[in-house]
């Protein structure tokens, strides 16, 4: 008996190791790697998406194309955003998302404090595609208005390190990009 509590606990401990691991990104910048944690007890529907996305590589090449300084940077349009596309249009970067249905708000007792990941949208609540931000610094404003889905839980001196854009309209005439975007 004692043997199958001792084979229960090791399973259910690597489960959970393994769970944790599916839930951690890693995304290439020039500057270095930067470790973000998921939450999809908190926002399933955004994480799954994320992890499509990034994991099929929509995300590798998608320029920071809003940045602002002491906000946030926003990326994630792989549509108009994406170097690597014959789509890629600086001026239009933002605008664009993916060929999947817009996701539905998640909003969640989350905080926008520095190193949350959030999704991206237009004033409709429910239009967030691909696009999504790194807080830089707290957002209180943002809380419940906008999907938090994760967090920079390693490299967030990296993400300090994107080039800010227009300090009014945060636009960068000549943005880093993700390198790349995977599940750990």
């Amino acid at each position: 008996m004692k043997k199958f509590f001792y084979l229960f606990i090791l399973i259910f401990g690597l489960s959970a190791s393994l769970s944790a691991k599916a839930n951690i990104m890693i995304l290439k910048l020039t500057y270095g790697d930067v470790e973000i944690e998921l939450y999809p007890e908190k926002a399933p529907n955004h994480v799954k998406r994320f992890k499509e996305l990034a994991d099929s590589g929509k995300y590798d090449g998608v320029v920071f194309h809003r940045v602002i300084d002491g906000f946030m940077a926003q990326t994630g349009d792989v549509k108009f955003g994406n170097t690597n596309s014959p789509d890629f249009n600086l001026s239009l970067a933002g605008t664009g998302g993916s060929d999947l249905p817009n996701l539905n708000a998640e909003f969640t007792d989350i905080a926008h404090t520095r190193g949350i990941l959030s999704a991206a949208r237009s004033a409709d609540p429910d239009s967030a595609n691909s696009q999504f931000f790194i807080c830089f610094d707290s957002a209180p404003h943002l809380d419940r208005q906008y999907s938090a889905f994760g967090k920079v839980i390693k490299g967030m001196e990296f993400i300090d390190m994107i080039k800010k854009g227009d300090p009014n309209s945060g636009a960068v005439p000549d943005p880093d990009k993700i390198i790349s975007l995977k599940s750990k």
